[in-house]
């Protein structure tokens, strides 16, 4: 019991550290059976403006073509668009890539994981932002084949 007592502290410790290097307001993130929510306690800034209200003419969000092929994260972790913060991102929107070229990394518990296209085609949408923390299952790209 002390040992799963000791394995639990030090994902708490290390999905800390994650909160804190990436300045995240709340996690959450599955290891098997367990799930882990951790957030920040803040103080509600004072506002004098009203909570946010969606205008009826605003775009509708973006629908995937028939063809478009979608690239879910394999994994939890913190979504990065390049290998380093002064390095170009791996792809773009319009890029064509090529099954196996890697799209972007995922930092799950201080490792970086390279995710790979899985087919041809043009980036035709990234979806999260850069630092962005994505659960496993979130779509990360649209791909279109044509």
């Amino acid at each position: 019991m002390e040992e799963r007592y000791a394995e639990e502290t030090q994902t708490l410790r290390e999905l800390l550290a994650i909160m804190h290097e990436h300045d995240l307001e709340t996690i959450k993130v599955k290891l098997g059976d367990a799930v882990y929510e951790l957030s920040r306690r803040l103080e509600p800034a004072p506002s004098a403006e009203p909570p946010f209200q969606a205008a009826a003419d605003e775009p509708a969000a973006p629908v995937a073509g028939a063809n478009v092929t979608k690239l879910f994260a394999p994994l939890t972790g913190v979504f990065y668009r390049s290998p380093s913060p002064d390095a170009p991102a791996y792809v773009e929107v319009g890029d064509r890539v090529q099954a196996g070229d890697v799209l972007c990394v995922l930092e799950a518990m201080k490792l970086f994981n390279e995710i790979q296209s899985d087919d041809a085609g043009t980036v035709v949408r990234v979806i999260p932002g850069n630092g962005e923390l994505v659960s496993q299952g979130d779509e990360l790209f649209w791909i279109d084949p044509s």
